[in-house]
């Protein structure tokens, strides 16, 4: 198998995709996440009727980067008219590919019939499969769950029928709506979607390590694999796993300096983006999840307490330096003492 995934006209240097995530997958996301190797990294869901609107907060979701090398644009939506037209405004904008939202499990989504509730209405959504594929030029994917419920997985019906349709290429995220995240994903039945289409089928679900990545290719048989929750603090998983999926190669996580330099240009680049204070605000989120997912302090209830104390900062200069004192590596002695270090860090920087 090439280790590379045409979807379309497009060839994506890779198999490890970043699944298209509300409040995480912003620009500022998606440059860190490209320059650290990853190959595919969506928008944040984009609604199509607000965004042929012009709504500005929408507009800047589908902000297009320059200088990556994919952009891929998510809508959602329950028009097939304000889809296609939303479709037009994301190709004119540099769109490569245009993905429609039929897996959103959120209740603000399924509660005005969009997200995964399209697939309780398999008739709408090929009208909107179909008008969308219609109104672009760009290849068409559809992201989807297995089904609303266990009484009515029909993600090998819908996938048939966007097949049909002209979609490129589809993303099975491995439950059905009323599993939201609870349970496992089921891998072994985004398998009878890969066995029933022609067109790439990409797996999706609790997929954090190399060995989850090769399970799911394994027992699913999809061309390639989508990460969602587990680059919360981790935009380098993407190009990590590709190169494990290649070569076998064991994934070794940044070092001190290198996670720092990480989470600075990803800070400067939100408040570039958004502006101050909105910037930094923005990127408290990511933030937490940087200095959760690392493994100093040691101690979890030090990374707690850091977090805490970072992520109430007002000034980037503070939160850089404090966060340059948390990771400096204490030296042997220093570590020999535990967690002395980890708790003068939280302190300084708190004060």
């Amino acid at each position: 198998m090439s280790h590379g995934l045409r979807i379309g006209d497009v060839e994506i240097a890779g198999r490890v995709l970043m699944a298209p995530m509300t409040g995480i997958t912003d620009l500022p996301f998606r440059q860190v996440a490209s320059r650290l190797g990853a190959a595919y990294v969506a928008t944040e869901m984009v609604a199509s009727a607000e965004l042929a609107r012009g709504r500005p907060d929408v507009v800047r979701r589908a902000a297009v980067g320059q200088g990556l090398p994919l952009t891929v644009i998510q809508l959602v939506g329950r028009d097939p008219e304000a889809m296609a037209e939303g479709a037009r405004m994301a190709e004119r904008a540099g769109a490569d590919i245009i993905d429609l939202n039929f897996g959103c499990p959120a209740k603000e989504v399924t509660g005005v019939a969009s997200g995964s509730a399209l697939m309780r209405t398999p008739d709408l959504a090929a009208r909107i499969i179909e008008t969308t594929v219609k109104a672009v030029s760009r290849p068409v994917t559809v992201k989807m769950r297995l089904g609303w419920d266990d009484a009515s997985r029909n993600a090998v019906e819908i996938g048939r029928t966007a097949q049909d349709l002209g979609v490129a290429a589809v993303t099975v995220h491995g439950r059905t709506r009323r599993q939201f995240y609870t349970g496992v994903a089921d891998w072994q039945a985004v398998g009878e979607v890969k066995a029933a289409l022609s067109i790439p089928v990409v797996v999706n679900g609790d997929i954090l390590t190399a060995e989850d990545a090769r399970e799911a290719l394994g027992q699913s048989g999809a061309d390639a694999l989508m990460l969602g929750r587990g680059v919360y603090g981790r935009p380098w998983l993407a190009a990590h796993l590709d190169r494990a999926l290649v070569d076998g190669t064991r994934l070794i996580e940044p070092d001190r300096a290198d996670r720092t330099a990480i989470v600075i240009e990803h800070m400067r680049a939100s408040i570039v983006f958004y502006g101050m204070p909105l910037g930094l605000k923005m990127f408290r989120k990511h933030l937490g999840w940087y200095i959760e997912q690392a493994p100093w302090p040691e101690d979890p209830q030090d990374r707690r307490a850091a977090k805490s104390a970072l992520c109430r900062l007002e000034n980037p200069d503070e939160v850089e330096s404090g966060l340059r004192e948390l990771w400096t590596d204490p030296g042997p002695a220093a570590r020999e003492k535990g967690v002395e270090f980890s708790s003068q860090a939280v302190e300084t920087t708190a004060a």
